[in-house]
């Protein structure tokens, strides 16, 4: 499998608890909000450990992979304010996505995650264009569609959703709360 792309590489192999965390710690700490931490590490209970650290102190844990002995852990620094004020005025549920997915209506699903959230878990078919990356990739998407954008919890895709406005793009639409709280259909390596 393809490596997963990671803002930081934390080495933690052949270091017991509570190091793997003590070295977690000390490199989210020192990272922008978003960035994707991969935490590489061999002690086994690691995986149970860092993702009970990460939900306690409100990072996003994304998961882990396991390669023979090896285990990479992977978490996403959560910004101090996850409750941006949404400004895209056309916002939809959850439940109103899935039945349109159900309809099959010909819709483009976009995926605003980091690429480690999404390779984890995500709508069939969605496109995945990382936020950072929508400037210059708003070639790769219809003008004329219906685009609905999805994150975690519906603010990174608000903000997307205003760029793709802004850029021309007239049928954008906002799901709330987003993967947070999807029930639909998912696909990934989880």
């Amino acid at each position: 499998m393809d490596r997963i792309k990671a803002d930081v590489i934390v080495d933690a192999k052949g270091l017991s608890c509570p190091m793997p965390i003590v070295k977690t710690k000390k490199a989210i700490n020192e990272v922008e909000a978003g960035c994707v931490l991969e935490i590489i590490a061999t002690d086994k209970g690691s995986k149970a450990d860092i993702k009970a650290w990460a939900e306690n102190t409100g990072h996003q844990y994304i998961g882990t992979l396991e390669d023979e002995n090896v285990l990479k852990h992977y978490i996403r620094k959560s910004p101090n304010d996850e409750t941006i004020e949404r400004k895209h005025p056309d916002v939809v549920t959850n439940e109103q996505l899935i039945s349109k997915i159900k309809n099959n209506e010909p819709i483009v699903i976009l995926d605003v995650r980091e690429e480690a959230e999404y390779i984890f878990s995500h709508i069939p078919g969605a496109v995945s264009i990382p936020l950072g990356d929508i400037e210059d990739r708003l070639q790769e998407l219809d003008k004329d569609k219906e685009i609905y954008v999805i994150c975690r919890n519906g603010n990174r895709s608000d903000f997307a959703a205003q760029k793709l406005a802004k850029n021309g793009f007239g049928k954008v639409f906002n799901v709330v709360p987003g993967m947070s709280g999807w029930t639909g259909e998912t696909t990934g390596i989880q």
